[in-house]
C-alpha cells in the first residue's frame, strides 16, 4: 500500500486549497478513504472520510460546510477541497486507508494559513 498526499502551501485566512492522495498497491475502489491531520502540538485527528464508492461522506464538526472529500476511482485519488480556511486548520495532511486491518498512512503534506 501505497499514499501520496500532495497540495499544500502557504495559503491567506479565508483562501482555498485541493489535496490530492494518490494511491497504489491496492483495490482503491474497495476501501473507504480517510484524511486526517496533525496540527503542532495536538494529536493526529480525523477530518473526513469518503465511502468505496463515494456515495457517503462523513466530515469533523470542525471543518463541515467548508471541506469537501471526494474521490476518483478511476486515477485512484482521493480529494479533498478545503475552503474558508483558516488559522486553526494549520496543520499536516494525512490520508489513510485500513486494508485487511491494517492501517497505511501517507507521508503528508504542509496546509499553513496564514496572513
Amino acid at each position: 500500500v501505497q499514499l501520496v498526499e500532495s497540495g499544500g502551501g502557504l495559503v491567506q485566512p479565508g483562501g482555498s486549497l485541493r489535496l490530492s492522495c494518490a494511491a497504489s498497491g491496492f483495490t482503491f475502489s474497495s476501501y473507504a478513504m480517510y484524511w486526517y491531520r496533525q496540527a503542532p502540538g495536538k494529536e493526529r485527528a480525523w477530518v473526513a472520510m469518503i465511502s468505496s464508492a463515494g456515495g457517503s461522506t462523513n466530515y469533523a464538526d470542525s471543518v463541515k460546510g467548508r471541506f469537501t472529500i471526494s474521490r476518483d476511482n478511476a486515477k485512484n485519488t482521493v480529494y479533498l477541497q478545503m475552503n474558508s480556511l483558516k488559522p486553526e486548520d494549520t496543520a499536516v495532511y494525512y490520508c489513510k486507508v485500513t486494508v485487511w486491518g491494517t492501517p497505511s498512512w501517507g507521508q503528508g503534506t504542509q496546509v499553513t494559513v496564514s496572513s
